[in-house]
């Protein structure tokens, strides 16, 4: 299977010279999804952002489908690129059905083909075109903006599809209905995605593959089992942090139950 993004030892820099990328170097084949999984400041959506040039490195290279990034031409590298970020980024002042037609609009498609495009994609995302459509941002629930953002990123048909904690702002279950939506339909559409996340049970659900950075470092490149089972620290820290609460409440349930059983307080 052939790579879809590549990283070749990406550096990146700001003023001060603090280093946010540090000699990344990994692949993504084609037609999988991984998971950037770390700390808050650890360098994960200034990855995604090389992918589609809104992050330039100081060195090393980025190739999307074989093609130099810093090379290409980056509006239609943009346009071939779906693109999905918290809170949905929806124009305020466009329906629905415009909002999710925006990138076929730009590239110039009849309104009949928009609107049927639309349409479908809506349907796609389980939102009903009939009650949807016409609506604002406004009118919608996050959950539904989302979707909507999703059905977006998506009708121009990309092949690679970018998304930048989608479901962070979410309760846990309009995520958890959301993840579940998500995984369905990638199974059918069949893109390559790159996924920032900080929640290992998201990656653990959604991805191929579990990529985790600290300090702008690549530490980890690894299958969902893989990463369960790694003595690499900074992977075991992490899984110790997962569902700390849980294993709490299971522990108080165990040592209150041996009380009882032991004769003690009722």
């Amino acid at each position: 299977m052939s790579a879809a993004i590549e990283f070749r030892d990406v550096t990146l820099t700001v003023s001060g010279g603090r280093v946010l990328l540090d000699g990344v170097s990994f692949a993504l084949e084609e037609g999988t999804t991984t998971a950037l999984l770390g700390r808050s400041g650890c360098g994960k959506t200034t990855l995604l952002r090389t992918v589609n040039g809104m992050a330039r490195p100081a060195s090393g290279q980025v190739r999307v489908f074989g093609e130099d990034v810093q090379a290409a031409d980056l509006i239609a590298l943009r346009r071939g690129i779906g693109y999905v970020i918290q809170e949905a980024g929806l124009f305020p002042h466009f329906t629905v059905e415009r909002n999710v037609g925006v990138v076929l609009e730009c590239e110039g498609r009849p309104h009949h083909e928009r609107r049927e495009r639309s349409h479908a994609m809506l349907k796609a995302v389980g939102l009903d075109p009939e009650t949807y459509a016409k609506r604002r941002p406004r009118e919608l629930s996050g959950g539904q903006r989302q979707r909507v953002g999703l059905a977006r990123a998506l009708a121009a048909e990309p092949r690679l599809l970018l998304m930048d904690e989608p479901f962070g702002a979410l309760d846990p279950l309009t995520r958890a209905e959301m993840q579940e939506m998500l995984r369905g339909l990638l199974r059918s559409v069949k893109k390559t995605v790159l996924l920032v996340t900080h929640d290992l049970d998201e990656a653990l659900y959604l991805a191929d593959r579990i990529v985790l950075l600290a300090e702008g470092r690549l530490i980890a490149n690894l299958t969902a089992k893989e990463f369960l089972g790694s003595q690499e620290p900074a992977v075991q820290a992490y899984v110790r942090a997962f569902r700390r609460g849980e294993r709490e409440a299971a522990g108080a349930k165990v040592h209150t139950s041996n009380e009882f059983c032991e004769g003690g307080p009722a």
